[in-house]
């Protein structure tokens, strides 16, 4: 792999976690906005047959929201800083940090998904967010063998 190919993927990488960051802000203070619209009406369809959150329901779900968008920022920043430093260096560690912290992710968020027949959570963050994220790393796979 080219140098300026690898710089290009590694950007990619370090931009993506750039955005999920700014997404998991957007999840911790903005859930009930417009832009989470249709995960909630998913969320309502599928746990409160379409009808709306009470009040009681609203706090819980926001208070939720706000810890996993807590997580998901902590999380992107970590593959954020690794992309930019130990990543950018080819150290193979943080390649295989990457992958593991995606993908562990990845399983274990799909499958409670899947298993409470959250499907829409699949479908709108999680599938998305491997593809953002993993894309680069199955590219770049080739300048971490020695």
């Amino acid at each position: 792999m080219q140098e300026a190919d690898f710089q290009f993927w590694r950007k990619w990488l370090s931009w993506a976690n750039g955005l999920i960051i700014v997404i998991g802000l957007m999840v911790a203070f903005a859930g009930n906005s417009i832009f989470f619209e249709l995960h909630n009406q998913y969320t309502r369809e599928v746990f409160f047959q379409g009808a709306e959150f009470t009040g009681e329901v609203l706090a819980l779900k926001n208070w939720l929201f706000g810890i996993i968008g807590g997580t998901i920022v902590g999380f992107h920043v970590l593959m954020l800083l690794i992309s930019e430093n130990a990543f950018k260096n080819k150290e193979t560690w943080a390649y295989q940090a990457l992958w593991l912290g995606l993908l562990s992710w990845f399983v274990i968020d799909s499958s409670i998904s899947i298993y409470y027949e959250a499907i829409h959570n699949v479908l709108l963050i999680n599938v998305f967010a491997l593809v953002l994220i993993g894309l680069p790393l199955v590219i770049t796979r080739g300048a971490f063998k020695h």
